[in-house]
């Protein structure tokens, strides 16, 4: 596997990056940050830091210069009746799913928070949680860390996954185990499979589009140039894999049909 690295930004276009949309995206994660941490003491249902986190990512992603589209929100087993229901006054709450999707920035997290308009838990690598107020806010918003280096630690966190889809609220996964190095999909764990099949929830695939390319790995710089303009970012929503009727035994193959779909989801909208 290569790692390439982005070409380096013309000084003109760090200045900007460093004047323009870090400043803004730094004081929103502090200034939303400690406002969910202040709503942990008691907000124990969660819902109020997640509206927070949300106000975070929609900010986050408004500071970083780019725009945000989000497609294929009908695919989401309960959305459409969530919706015509709430037309009418009244509430449904959203089934729980298991949401998985390549991962391609750091701006990963504020692209799903901005676009998924309801409540959920996050399975990320463990050190997020050393991220001052991200790292904050994972731990007290009762999201769930992952150590993919110690099998058992792992083994422990699809095990709280299971656990909170069987409460009623969908996980999303990052089945890659880490951001892309060079941009291209990288081949997927089984923990995605492994907790759709467990607590027998949909599988949905996500596809982030043009995030790698705003904020790649190995720079700090966010990318609106040499000769591009504001960029766009997209969630493209797939259609549910249904998990029903298999077992743990088909696991690589719900695995291989979860990053077949994400692939072709990248394709289609890149």
């Amino acid at each position: 596997m290569t790692t390439r690295r982005p070409e380096k930004l013309h000084w003109v276009h760090r200045l900007r990056s460093n004047v323009l949309y870090a400043p803004p995206f730094v004081l929103g994660t502090a200034v939303f940050g400690s406002m969910s941490l202040l709503a942990s003491t008691w907000d124990k249902s969660g819902s109020l830091q997640h509206s927070l986190a949300r106000r975070w990512a929609r900010a986050s992603v408004l500071a970083s210069g780019a725009r945000l589209q989000v497609i294929g929100l009908e695919n989401i087993p309960g959305y459409a009746d969530r919706r015509s229901h709430a037309a009418a006054g009244i509430r449904l709450e959203q089934p729980p799913c298991v949401f998985a999707a390549n991962h391609t920035s750091y701006m990963d997290t504020p692209v799903v928070f901005a676009s998924l308009p309801f409540q959920f838990r996050i399975l990320a690598k463990k050190e997020l949680w050393g991220l001052p107020f991200i790292g904050w806010y994972l731990n007290r918003s009762g999201q769930i860390p992952i150590d993919t280096e110690n099998p058992r630690a792992t083994i422990s966190s699809l095990g709280a996954g299971v656990k909170t889809l069987r409460q009623g609220l969908s996980v999303f996964v990052f089945p890659e185990g880490g951001r892309t190095p060079n941009g291209e999909l990288q081949p997927f764990l089984n923990g995605a499979a492994y907790l759709a099949l467990r607590a027998n929830v949909p599988l949905v695939p996500v596809a982030l589009v043009g995030v790698y390319d705003l904020l790649p790995m190995h720079t700090r710089h966010f990318y609106h140039a040499p000769r591009t303009a504001r960029k766009t970012l997209k969630l493209v929503v797939g259609k549910p894999i249904d998990a029903q009727g298999l077992t743990l035994r088909d696991s690589d193959t719900l695995t291989a049909r979860l990053r077949a779909a994400i692939a072709e989801l990248i394709a289609e909208h890149s």
